[in-house]
Parts: C-alpha cells; sequence; structure tokens
C-alpha cells in the first residue's frame, strides 16, 4: 500500500443533519451512534479509512447549536468548534428539506477559516423530485465558495463513494498516521457505554436522553464471557423512575437490546449489570461533566 495522501475531515453541521449516519456509511461500520433525536453525538470521534493510496481521518462532531445556558451545550458547541480550525478538510452538512438559522450560524464559522469546505446534501432520499435540489443548491452556492457540491443521502449510500473520492483528492501530501486496521481511536469502553446510551435515547421521553449519560464502571473481558457493569446517571428521581419502568422493564429492555449489540462487537458472550443513579443538575456542572469524561 503506497499511501501518499492524509489528513483530517470534520463533517460539521447543525444538529440532526445525519453526520454520524454519514461517518458509518462512509466507513462501511457503526462507529458512531445515531437517533432521529438531536444532539445524540456529544464527542469528537474519529473514523479512520484507509484506501490505497490515501488515508481519511474522519470526525464526527455534536451538532452546532444556539449558545445555551447549560455546560453541557457549552462544551459540545467548543468540541465543533475546535475540530473546523484543526481539520484539513471539512464537509458541511445540511438537509435537503430545510435550511434553516442553525444552518446559518456554522456558515458564520465556516466564514472564519481558510480551508476546502465540501457541501454535502443529505437526505436527498427523502426528495420526492430531484428537481427540487437545484434551488436549494442555488440558494446556498453563493453563500461560500465551495469545493465542491455533493447531494447524498447517509442512509441509503446514495452518492457517498463520490464524496469521498472529492474529499480525497482534497487531502495534503502526507504518510499514513494510522494502522490500515485500525477504524476509530475510541475505546471498547467508550463503545459499551455509548450503545447503551443509544438503547436509552431509542427507549425514553424526548427530554430525558439529554439529562442522561453512561459510565462504564467494570469491564472484565475473560476468554469466554465479558462482564460489564455500568451506571445510567440521571439529573432527577423522576428521570430514574421512568429510565427504571414498570417493575424494572424499561431498564431490562435497554440492558437486552445493548447486550445484543455489544456482543456483536466483543465476539462473546455478555453478562450486562446496568444501575441507574442520580446526580443532580450534572448537565450544567462543568466539574461533573469532566469527572464523567467530558474533557
Amino acid at each position: 500500500m503506497n499511501i501518499d495522501k492524509s489528513g483530517y475531515v470534520a463533517i460539521v453541521g447543525r444538529p440532526n443533519v445525519g453526520k454520524s449516519t454519514l461517518l458509518n456509511s462512509l466507513l462501511g461500520e457503526k462507529v458512531s451512534i445515531t437517533s432521529p433525536k438531536p444532539q445524540t453525538t456529544r464527542w469528537q470521534i474519529l473514523g479512520i479509512k484507509t484506501l490505497p493510496n490515501a488515508q481519511i481521518i474522519y470526525i464526527d462532531t455534536p451538532g452546532i447549536h444556539r449558545e445555551d445556558k447549560r455546560a453541557m451545550n457549552r462544551y459540545m458547541n467548543r468540541i465543533a468548534s475546535s475540530v473546523i480550525i484543526d481539520a484539513d478538510v471539512v464537509v458541511f452538512m445540511i438537509d435537503a428539506q430545510s435550511f434553516r438559522s442553525e444552518d446559518e450560524l456554522v456558515l458564520d464559522k465556516l466564514r472564519k477559516i481558510d480551508k476546502p469546505i465540501i457541501l454535502a446534501i443529505n437526505k436527498i432520499d427523502l426528495l420526492e423530485d430531484k428537481a427540487e435540489l437545484l434551488p436549494i443548491i442555488d440558494k446556498i452556492k453563493d453563500k461560500l465558495p465551495f469545493a465542491h457540491i455533493v447531494p447524498i443521502s447517509a442512509k441509503d449510500n446514495i452518492n457517498t463513494d463520490a464524496l469521498e473520492q472529492e474529499i480525497a483528492r482534497l487531502l495534503p501530501e502526507g504518510p499514513q498516521l494510522f494502522p490500515e486496521d485500525q477504524l476509530t481511536d475510541k475505546s471498547l469502553r467508550f463503545q459499551v457505554a455509548e450503545i447503551i446510551r443509544e438503547k436509552l435515547i431509542q427507549m425514553t421521553e424526548e427530554e430525558l436522553p439529554y439529562a442522561t449519560t453512561v459510565e462504564i464502571e467494570q469491564f472484565d473481558d475473560g476468554e469466554k464471557l465479558a462482564e460489564i457493569s455500568a451506571v445510567i446517571w440521571v439529573e432527577r428521581s423522576g428521570q430514574k423512575i421512568i429510565i427504571i419502568g414498570k417493575k424494572g422493564e424499561r431498564l431490562k429492555k435497554v440492558g437486552t437490546q445493548a447486550r445484543r449489540e455489544i456482543e456483536k462487537i466483543v465476539g462473546k458472550k455478555v453478562f450486562l449489570r446496568l444501575w441507574v443513579k442520580i446526580k443532580e443538575n450534572w448537565t450544567d456542572d462543568d466539574k461533573a461533566l469532566r469527572t464523567l469524561g467530558y474533557e
């Protein structure tokens, strides 16, 4: 393998435009959790794609949104903004169905950088007539000097190969940065915690996912069995009651679904224990965020 180009590619946009779905689609593997609910991604997650002559290090980011007083929102905006500055190439994602004020917020940040920016117009599978794309492109194409504009469907894997070709073309010259078989920078413990959080998001009320996080307390990786203990942190007792559910049914379902997916990535049986604990107001406490891994 003769790698002569490599670099970091930030995937940015407002919440819920499909950034994590795109990362998973480009890699052909699930690295970042997804859900229809905004602000599912809270971290900077690397996805590494090694091509015959290039290595692309994709960076999935939290959605950039209006500044909020809560420490968690400030943290997510800082993560996404810092990635824009550090990346070699930026993929700016929008939703083909709507262009909102938060998209303009991302554009304002992108106007401050001098590096190649590709506009990826996602969710074209939801357009009844592809001709609807033309006014969208006309509206946006002059807002920035985009290196390329690529209509895609991350969910259905439409045109993602063309997007990757354009990304590879714009990469700077450089050596391979990661082993060719490495897929992400995140540890197995991190991936397990995120799988549990994804199942929580899928099974709980609209506001609840934003008040929950998952911490792995024990991870014993035996030869035939992995024993994992995890704490689901919430902010209030009412949230704890909702997650546990009537006679513990909801928590049991979360555990069952998470265990099945974890077994696929560890390649063995998993014994998963889940507890729900309260840490009051943790999403608006910088110190609490740091203790829970939000650096």
